[in-house]
């Protein structure tokens, strides 16, 4: 089986290591071949992270990139979508179907929002409603969480929920001789996502002179300089170093707005922390409900106050955070792990050509 994933980003994004390449493995030993097609490159992602635009022309010609790969897809069993084919372009989208191969759309965020709860109106006169006729034609959809999959069930019935996951023979605890002093809490993520964090700094900052804690971000970028305090400590993303870099943390947090396209997120950063052992602290919005049992593996917050004790308890506590960081663990192995997704995602594929019964939802 030959599958050409369309992602919208290339390799530097995690959306396109975690949702597609993670898997490869598993596919090529099931004897299936998967080419990738990225609509935007890493080049266009590296601006993205230095806070600079890429000009329209150039927007122009990637879509037209795309546009070619679709007219030269026939050699293909599956076309593999994330999101979408052309952002905020509609018409085109049709073109998918041009050779009756299978189509499957892979969500891991709310992009439906950004046409159906757009602040512009004309935006969501012509495009609130983009992404139906997409996912009335597609052969499955798989969905990040529960809300991304409610909302694709309403117009293709094969819609699943695969979590963002992580290989959790890669992503480990690190075994430490003794605690680190001071105290990390950290977060990991991209510029987009910065916005989410800014209003917990004034607590963390207060945190690092009341009690000498270190606050790590990695992947903010440009974005996070001018938000910059004593004790805190900005991390350039890299692919390589990631682990590391969840592993150098004592506390992970996940603070999100309570807004509708946040509460499509993944928890894919809340994965990332468990598996490598760290208890976590994250708003109450969209699937952190479900990742997070308050006391087991973590605490959920949602004001100020919220925030301050249960940082405040799991600085204060070494072995508390031990035993979260241990449930948490259990629960990236048992529930966000490659080895428990992959063989769903496999059975998908053969479902939709027809070699095999259909895959549990």
């Amino acid at each position: 089986m030959r599958i050409l994933a369309l992602t919208r980003y290339g390799t530097l994004a995690a959306s396109t290591r975690q949702r597609f390449q993670s898997y490869e493995p598993a596919l090529r030993q099931a004897g299936m071949s998967v080419d990738y097609a990225p609509l935007l490159t890493n080049g266009h992602l590296k601006r993205l992270v230095e806070g600079k635009r890429t000009s329209l022309p150039q927007i122009a010609r990637y879509y037209a990139a795309r546009l070619l790969r679709l007219l030269t897809a026939r050699r293909y069993d599956v076309l593999w979508v994330h999101c979408e084919l052309f952002p905020y372009l509609p018409g085109l989208e049709r073109l998918a179907g041009l050779w009756g191969k299978p189509i499957v759309f892979d969500y891991d965020d709310a992009i439906f929002h950004y046409y159906d709860a757009s602040s512009r109106p004309l935006v969501r006169g012509l495009l609130g409603r983009k992404l139906e006729p997409l996912l009335r034609s597609a052969a499955a959809c798989i969905c990040g969480n529960d809300y991304l999959r409610d909302y694709a069930a309403r117009f293709c019935e094969r819609s699943i929920v695969i979590p963002t996951v992580v290989d959790t023979e890669v992503y480990r605890r690190l075994e430490r001789k003794k605690p680190i002093v001071p105290v990390v809490v950290g977060w990991i993520g991209s510029p987009s996502t910065w916005a989410n964090v800014r209003p917990l700094l004034p607590l963390l900052e207060t945190l690092h002179r009341e009690h000498g804690v270190r606050f790590r971000a990695v992947g903010a970028g440009s974005a996070a300089e001018r938000d910059r305090f004593p004790g805190m400590e900005l991390e350039e993303w890299t692919m390589a170093g990631e682990v590391a870099e969840v592993q150098a943390m004592d506390i992970g947090i996940m603070p999100l707005l309570d807004q509708p396209f946040e509460r499509g997120k993944s928890g894919y950063k809340l994965v990332q922390y468990m598996a490598c052992g760290l208890p976590v602290v994250a708003s109450p919005v969209g699937v952190n409900r479900q990742m997070v049992t308050p006391g087991e593996n973590g605490f959920l917050a949602s004001t100020e106050a919220e925030w301050r004790e249960a940082l405040e308890r799991l600085i204060g506590d070494t072995s508390l955070r031990a035993h979260m960081g241990k449930n948490g663990r259990a629960l990236a192995e048992r529930s966000y792990s490659l080895a428990v997704h992959a063989p769903r995602l496999v059975a998908l594929f053969r479902e939709i050509v027809g070699e095999r019964a259909p895959v549990t939802p």
